[in-house]
């Protein structure tokens, strides 16, 4: 293998990570923006995007922790996903969309809360491979 680390679309975790992160914070300050409710709740993937820019920036900044700090970028992308699971409340019920903005955040972070935990799992296994 001539690569020596993982990278979707020419980037590699720590990167993905950050962009992930900022997205989640944006999201976040969007959607309270624009929606009527001002409710807290509506910062959650704010509040989740903070500690996923943090650790990403921190695994760049100290390479050798780089496993330790991914790992715990990973976790938050699992409980991501896992917030977002809450969704399908909403679907179940009938309910879905009902309030716009809240059922909007919760899918996107069903959806990219997923994918980004694919792709760090891919990520470890693409390590695991190097040695």
């Amino acid at each position: 293998m001539s690569q020596k680390e993982y990278k979707f679309i020419g980037l590699n975790m720590e990167s993905i990570s950050i962009i992930y992160g900022i997205f989640l914070i944006i999201w976040g300050l969007t959607a309270n923006s624009l929606s009527s409710t001002n409710s807290v709740t509506s910062f959650i993937p704010s509040f989740l995007g903070v500690p996923v820019l943090f650790f990403a920036i921190l695994a760049l900044i100290y390479p050798s922790k780089k496993k330790l700090l991914m790992h715990i970028v990973v976790l938050f992308g699992l409980l991501i996903a896992i917030g977002g699971l809450d969704v399908l409340r909403s679907i179940f019920s009938g309910n879905f969309l009902v309030l716009f903005w809240a059922d909007l955040s919760k899918l996107m972070m069903l959806l990219t809360g997923s994918f980004f935990t694919f792709l760090c799992v891919q990520s470890f296994r693409f390590a695991r491979s190097l040695r």
